[in-house]
């Protein structure tokens, strides 16, 4: 039903077309509800336009290039190794384009969906419904589900604004290889980057502020990742504070505490993300996101305005893809009476650096931090046969466990495939299981997981608070 020239009048309005907003659309749609969905660029959101995909498609790329330049420790000759930076580019968007257009035209041709493009924004309440213009077209409806997202946080650094850098999404835009590249930030999106690039040809400098990068991983993980990649040519730089930025010949030129300077052909920002709640006039219903942009829900996204619910990055329960997607689940769980709920949800991702790195749980500040009688276990991955035999012995395994319930605290599992084996131990964590279930189970040989008794056999106490 309309309400006026171009109006729409629906049951529910999802705000994004990211990883959760598709899905409770879909949700909605087969239980016989009208819906719209409303995206301000592409569907598909971060992850598949300027995150996850596009770089693990040239972090692809890169891997070859440097398999191929490292292959005779194995005994091949390659010769020279050259990159054709615009042929790595055309297969990253040939895949991500082919997924766009895919994961589009099965939103526009599902009964029940609306999809628009446009940005939206709340306008205030009509009765019981919420109201919500997009390109000069008015929405309503009484349930709206935000997926919005976020975006790459803009440091206040004197000069920045005068200069061109990137961003996650523009660095994957560029026609041509930087020669020099410099990233501000050392987690994760840096560190990804700074190495693929470094792969790619480029000469690459991490400029971190805090002492070490990878800042909330423990610090012996942090200084592995440090020495692999310094080992391949990036330089890292910690504990630098920038305190301008400047156009240079060539480039860019960043101004350090203590009169340094850092010179680039490109300068790539990344050093944290910002909510798009700023985009949605949310006052204008009353809901009023955190200092930072976050909207504060309960286990199963409920905002504080009745009708509101907040899905993936915005709502502050983890900042990845996997955790919107399975903000969906939780949220369709609980729409079709079930009981899945997002508290207590224990957290688990990885680093794609090359090895990755794969987390789940607590780390070792926050084990000590917890009250627990705590035990660790730790191996270098040049310890594990697979890793000698594959001749990848870059990483650290680091495993936390509570002596008194025996069941895992956390692990840090970089190496060789260790974004998917620490997948073992989230299952285990998530079934609430012993720690003895890994360390008695038969592994195939030669795996990186059959190192999991060898590992657990080597547990110490990590902090006793009886004493």
């Amino acid at each position: 039903m309309t309400t006026g020239a171009g109006d729409l009048d629906v049951d529910a309005i999802v705000i994004g077309a990211g990883q959760a907003g598709p899905g409770i659309a879909n949700h909605l749609a087969a239980t016989g509800r009208q819906v719209a969905v409303i995206e301000a660029d592409k569907v598909g959101g971060t992850c598949l336009n300027r995150g996850c995909r596009p770089t693990k498609a040239m972090r692809a790329s890169a891997r070859v290039a440097h398999l191929a330049r490292t292959a005779g420790r194995h005994g091949v000759r390659t010769g020279d190794v050259t990159v054709d930076f615009p042929a790595v580019m055309a297969r990253k968007d040939g895949l991500i384009d082919a997924w766009v257009r895919n994961e589009a035209a099965a939103l526009a041709h599902t009964d029940g969906l609306t999809l628009l493009y446009g940005e939206a924004r709340f306008t205030g309440r009509a009765g019981p419904d919420l109201v919500v213009d997009v390109a000069g077209r008015s929405l309503r409806a009484p349930q709206v589900f935000l997926n919005v997202g976020t975006r790459a946080t803009t440091p206040p650094i004197p000069g920045l604004d005068d200069v061109d850098w990137l961003d996650n999404d523009k660095v994957l835009h560029l026609p041509q290889l930087p020669p020099r590249l410099v990233i501000l930030g050392g987690s994760y999106i840096g560190l990804e980057l700074g190495q693929l690039f470094g792969r790619l040809g480029s000469a690459v400098t991490v400029v971190e502020h805090g002492p070490q990068i990878a800042g909330r991983e423990d610090p012996e993980i942090a200084a592995e990742i440090a020495r692999f990649l310094r080992a391949e040519g990036v330089e890292i730089r910690t504990s630098t504070t920038v305190e301008r930025v400047t156009a240079a010949p060539g480039g860019v030129r960043l101004h350090t505490a203590g009169g340094g300077t850092i010179d680039g052909s490109h300068l790539l920002v990344a050093i944290g993300r910002t909510p798009n709640t700023d985009r949605l006039d949310l006052d204008r219903i009353g809901l009023h996101p955190d200092a930072r942009g976050y909207l504060h829900t309960d286990g199963v996204f409920r905002t504080a305005v009745d009708g509101v619910w907040a899905l993936g990055d915005i709502n502050g329960r983890g900042a990845f893809t996997h955790t919107s997607y399975q903000d969906y689940e939780i949220l369709a769980d609980h729409l079709g009476g079930g009981t899945r709920t997002a508290d207590g949800r224990i957290p688990t991702y990885a680093m794609f650096t090359d090895p990755p790195l794969g987390r789940v749980g607590m780390n070792d500040a926050e084990a000590r931090a917890s009250g627990r009688h705590v035990a660790k276990a730790t191996l270098p991955m040049s310890a594990v046969t697979r890793a000698q035999l594959d001749g990848e012995t870059d990483g650290l395994v680091n495993i936390l466990v509570d002596t008194d319930s025996e069941r895992f605290l956390g692990a840090s599992i970089l190496g060789i495939t260790g974004d998917e084996i620490v997948q073992s131990i989230s299952a285990l964590m998530h079934a609430d299981a012993s720690w003895h279930v890994l360390a008695d189970m038969l592994p195939i040989h030669p795996t990186v997981a059959e190192f999991f008794p060898t590992i657990l056999g080597r547990l110490e106490p990590l902090v006793d608070v009886a004493t």
